[in-house]
């Protein structure tokens, strides 16, 4: 089912994510749902943290931007 907010995403996105990555979950799931509808929702939750992990990335338990991290 698509999420209409970042309040309805799973606990296991909403208590690691920052908003911004929600917003990115939100929206990839969001789309996947609808364009691979009838296949699950395994595929959209997979394609959404695919999305995230383009502009995040996981340094011990924080998820943090890519353009924020210090080389």
């Amino acid at each position: 089912m698509p999420y209409a907010n970042n309040d309805d995403l799973p606990h296991s996105v909403r208590h690691v994510l920052p908003p911004h990555a929600q917003d990115i979950y939100r929206a990839a799931f969001n789309n996947a749902y609808d364009r691979y509808a009838g296949e699950g929702e395994s595929r959209a939750h997979r394609i959404a943290w695919a999305a995230v992990k383009r502009r995040y990335e996981k340094l011990g338990d924080v998820w943090i931007a890519k353009s924020l991290r210090e080389d």
